[in-house]
Formats: structure tokens, sequence, C-alpha cells
């Protein structure tokens, strides 16, 4: 009994944070409104609190939400044994799945929320993401935190790039594969001259 009501508890707030992805996309996830919300699911505002304690609680299941489907993506992938196509093989899925919905890409890589923090088990998601990319950059010769770091920074500006310049297009993310050839003959003479 009580691992059936444990299981209507976890799909009905499945639901709603479905709903709410759905309204973020529609309006902004700035936008998202508890009031609104309760309608899409059928329910008055102050029932919503029954599964979420605040609007930043509910951001934060979909900041875990957003992570695990990234996380399902990637772990679909099947990686060249190749280090440097492995990186490739790894970056285009993850650039797809950035741009593919701009609202999910905006809770996950920004912080379009004042004061939302993802929570540590929440956040915990992001950084598994954030150590496999490490680890295939390590293997394809990026040593430097400071190298990840920069690499980081060039795919979170060709994703912003695609979503503010050519939404749905690929006018910058074609470009990702030729990007990282380019940072990883850097990184890799670089670590060579030292």
């Amino acid at each position: 009994m009580i691992g059936k009501v444990v299981q209507r508890r976890e799909e009905r707030t499945a639901a709603i944070v479905a709903a709410a992805w759905g309204l973020a996309r529609a309006h902004g996830v700035g936008a998202l409104s508890l009031h609104a919300l309760a309608r899409e699911v059928g329910v008055r505002q102050p029932s919503l609190y029954v599964y979420f304690d605040s609007k930043h609680a509910l951001y934060d299941a979909m900041f875990a939400d957003g992570n695990r489907q990234l996380i399902a993506r990637l772990d679909a992938l099947d990686l060249p044994t190749d280090p440097r196509a492995a990186v490739k093989t790894f970056m285009q899925a993850f650039v797809s799945f950035a741009v593919e919905d701009p609202e999910r890409s905006t809770l996950l890589f920004q912080r379009p929320i004042p004061g939302f923090e993802p929570s540590p088990a929440s956040y915990e998601l992001a950084q598994s993401v954030l150590d496999r990319a490490i680890e295939l950059l390590r293997a394809a010769g990026v040593e430097s935190a400071d190298d990840v770091d920069c690499f980081v920074a060039m795919v979170a500006g060709l994703i912003d790039a695609q979503i503010s310049n050519d939404p749905g297009g690929d006018r910058w993310t074609h470009h990702l594969d030729r990007l990282t050839d380019l940072y990883l003959d850097d990184a890799n003479r670089r670590r060579r001259d030292r």
C-alpha cells in the first residue's frame, strides 16, 4: 500500500514537472507562474505545495529532471575508442540537447531565476555531466583545469550564439567539430611546449 502511494506521488510530481516545462516553453522559464501551473494540472494553487514547498523547489525539480534527461541522452551514446572522436560525439550530443529546447537550456546552463540555486542533489547530476566531459577531454590531452574551463566557455558560447541568432538552425553548431579540433590541437601543442 505504501509503495503505491509513493508511486502515485512520484507520478503526480513528474506530471507537474512536465506541465511546468510546457509552460516554460510557452512563456519563458522566468515567467513560470504557479497559478498557471495549478490551472494546467487541474488543481488549486495551494495544492502544489503538497509537492513543492516553494517555487524554487519546483525549479529545483525541473533542474534535476532536465539533467536526468541529458544524462539519459549521453548514456545512450556509443562513444568511439579514439579520444578525439569520443569528445566530438559527446559534445555533439550535448550541444544538440542544449539547442533543441532553449528554455530547458536556460535553466540548466544559465542562472535566469534570481535567488535560485540548485540543491546539492540536483547539482550533483549536473556535475556528473561535467565530470564525464572532463574525463573525455583529459583522454584527448586536455590536462589543465584552465583549458577545461576555456573549452566549456567555447561550447557555451556556441550554444548561446545558436539559440540567440538561428533558433532551429545550425549556423553555429555545425562548427562544433572544427572548433573542437582547433581547441584540442592548441591545448596539446601548449602541453608539449611546457
